[in-house]
């Protein structure tokens, strides 16, 4: 029964909507400390910043900005799985979640280049 669950397409929205909040809770702790940088230690700040402007890590705001519209995607599929009447396209609304999530995280790496 286990095998049939993990092979429905909507098994793996709720994998990736769990894994995402969980890189959002990790990412929080160090996204805190950055902005206490601009309280306590301002060229240490600056010196962030500088390392911010690297292409790689532009590449890693990317995923981070993909990660957020996941789950805040996500979180919406699962709002329309409490209050709304079930259907069968849910896996639809899925795939659209995700499709949805890749456009914003395209959207803001095309400004951030």
């Amino acid at each position: 029964m286990k095998t049939l669950a993990r092979s429905h397409p909507l098994w793996l929205a709720h994998v990736l909507h769990r894994l995402s909040g969980l890189a959002l809770a990790l990412f929080l702790p160090v996204h805190f400390w950055v902005l206490g940088l601009a309280l306590t230690d301002p060229a240490m700040l600056d010196g962030f910043l500088a390392f911010a402007a690297h292409p790689l890590v532009k590449l890693a705001e990317f995923g981070l900005v993909f990660l957020l519209a996941v789950h805040a995607f996500g979180g919406l599929r699962l709002l329309a799985l409490e209050f709304l009447p079930w259907r069968a396209p849910h896996k639809t609304a899925a795939a659209l979640a995700l499709a949805g999530s890749f456009g914003v995280a395209m959207t803001f790496l095309l400004q951030v280049i």
